[in-house]
């Protein structure tokens, strides 16, 4: 199937799935006679793999990495798996960070009255007191 086609079957655009061949994310695509790629199911499946690990926030060098292991003759398992454990604890401590911004606005909704309205009022107060004092000095 040409570029279009694995556009469409994979939800990639064709732009990324020539990028991922320039930055040897996936192999080198076969050509037709006349130039154009030839895309197989092979290919298919690197592009999906491509995407989930993208989705999955892993680098493009740290992808590189694990798919020159992977294409590698040697078993390289255990560095194939630090490479996941490492993506996993960025995740994870994104995941967190993200869990805790979730719980600040939580707990703001649910306090809004007695926290968020007095917060307000003292930055409003603040404002107009700094305001007061540039008009004074002008």
């Amino acid at each position: 199937m040409n570029i279009k086609e694995a556009s469409e079957q994979t939800g990639v655009s064709s732009a990324a799935i020539r990028y991922y061949e320039k930055e040897s994310l996936i192999p080198p695509i076969d050509r037709t006679e006349v130039g154009n790629r030839d895309i197989d199911a092979r290919i298919l499946q690197r592009i999906r793999f491509v995407t989930q690990m993208r989705s999955a926030g892993m680098s493009i060098e740290s992808l590189r990495r694990y798919i020159q292991l992977f294409d590698a003759q040697e078993d390289n398992t255990k560095e194939q798996k630090a490479i996941l454990t490492e993506q996993l604890a960025v995740m994870e401590e994104k995941r967190d960070d993200l869990q805790a911004a979730i719980d600040h606005l939580n707990y703001k909704l649910n306090h809004y009255d007695d926290h968020m309205v007095s917060t307000e009022n003292e930055l409003r107060e603040l404002e107009r007191q700094h305001q007061a004092k540039v008009d004074s000095e002008d």
